[in-house]
């Protein structure tokens, strides 16, 4: 019988790191585009919202040490309803992720295969094979998996960095002006990239979920989630900027590969393509993560017998079967219902409908980091409760103000997959009396 508790501190960090930097900050230049610079704002913004989230899950891993992430402490601080609502959003919120990187890999593989940017079909279909195989690969050991997440992780942090750090001499500070292309007004602006930058950082939460098999978790986990944050958010905030600095706007905005066109207007053809190489590991690497994660979500709800006890089946190495093939062929039907448009435009959607769905869990994640800091109060000194009590006041208001940026048609159909789960708890709770 293999030893539950095996995870280390690298490969929390290395999964932390992968399913942040996947798809996010490879295309997000594209879409950050129309806005202008003062989507670098909008980094800034997400920066220390997620800084603040990262501080708050890194204290309940040690207030609440069991896995789940998300669901486990909504549980413990509102009860069972609450904490349906958020693995159901939560679970939505990462197939829909796995999606979205599925058609960011697509997207670095168009400049090897131009037919994917005029072929929604074969686009759909490539997109939804890489998904199959990284899903049987996730029936495997824990250990290999673990092993290729470290793999990938080192490959997509080279051309991020080679660009963000030796690319300086071919800025355009030109590219800079005006400020806003968006139109809005600057604050409108502001709270729409900080929803778009947002997506980039989704995965800081990623070694809560899996605490239950990691070694010397109160220590590891904190540590893992706030070092892996800060070391991704200075990577995209200089990566993106220098891809903004040299990419002319227009053609950012409908670049399918923003990194690998910076690479080729700084280094050459050869540059694009391995950048182009480096985006699709990175993508690769990502969806392998993410697809470990989108099992233990319905795992730990249905282990409390509030998801179907399908979901609660392990394989002999330990692994949720039924919940892992079941959230791959959901992100599948949900590409073939995009694939009436372009790659950017199917990242947009994707992007902001996985937002939209996780930042309603890290909404109740931070209420019950506030309603367990007011519990322990008398125990704290009055410096620790309030720096504490800031910290997550701010995280909550982050991610309350990251859904209002996600858009009105974002929230009214991101609150409609919300709302469907509701049957689908009476139907648990009409079963479990």
């Amino acid at each position: 019988m293999k030893k539950e508790n095996s995870i280390g501190f690298w490969f929390c960090s290395a999964l932390i790191i992968g399913n942040m930097v996947g798809s996010g900050i490879f295309l997000l230049p594209s879409n950050l585009a129309q806005y202008g610079a003062i989507s670098i704002g909008g980094w800034i913004i997400s920066f220390i919202g997620a800084i603040c989230l990262a501080s708050v899950f890194a204290d309940l891993s040690k207030k609440i040490p069991r896995g789940g992430g998300p669901y486990a402490y909504t549980f413990e601080g509102f009860g069972e309803f609450a904490a349906f609502w958020v693995a159901w959003g939560y679970w939505i919120s990462i197939w829909s992720a796995v999606a979205a990187i599925a058609i960011a890999f697509t997207g670095a593989l168009s400049v090897f295969f131009p037919i994917l940017n005029t072929n929604p079909l074969l686009a759909s279909l490539t997109a939804s094979a890489a998904i199959v195989l990284l899903s049987l690969v996730n029936l495997l050991d824990l250990r290999r998996i673990g092993q290729m997440q470290m793999t990938t992780t080192i490959l997509k942090l080279t051309p991020l960095l080679a660009i963000g750090l030796f690319a300086f001499s071919d800025w355009q500070f030109a590219h800079f002006t005006p400020v806003n292309l968006s139109g809005e007004s600057h604050f409108s602006a502001l709270i729409a990239t900080a929803a778009l930058t947002m997506w980039a950082f989704l995965g800081f939460e990623s070694s809560s979920i899996i605490s239950h098999k990691v070694k010397n978790a109160a220590l590891t986990v904190p540590r893992a989630t706030l070092l892996s944050t800060l070391f991704v958010a200075l990577v995209y905030i200089l990566s993106s900027t220098a891809v903004m600095a040299i990419v002319e706007p227009h053609a950012l905005s409908v670049s399918a590969a923003p990194y690998a066109e910076a690479a080729t207007q700084i280094w050459g053809t050869w540059a694009g393509y391995a950048v182009a190489a480096g985006t699709a590991i990175s993508c690769f690497g990502a969806m392998n993560g993410w697809i470990l994660l989108q099992g233990q979500i319905p795992h730990a709800a249905a282990t409390d017998r509030l998801f179907p006890q399908t979901f609660a089946k392990l394989s002999g190495n330990g692994t949720p079967v039924f919940g892992v093939i079941f959230s791959s062929a959901m992100a599948i039907a949900l590409i073939v219902l995009n694939n009436h448009i372009s790659i950017v435009a199917q990242f947009g959607v994707l992007i902001l409908l996985s937002t939209l769905t996780a930042l309603v869990p890290y909404c109740f994640s931070a209420m019950t980091h506030l309603l367990l800091l007011f519990r322990s109060k008398n125990d704290l000194t009055f410096l620790t409760y309030a720096r504490k009590l800031v910290i997550t006041s701010v995280a909550f208001l982050f991610a309350l103000f990251a859904i209002i940026g996600s858009g009105e048609s974002t929230v009214y159909y991101g609150f409609l997959l919300l709302l469907a789960g509701l049957p689908v708890y009476i139907w648990m709770k009409a079963g479990s009396k």
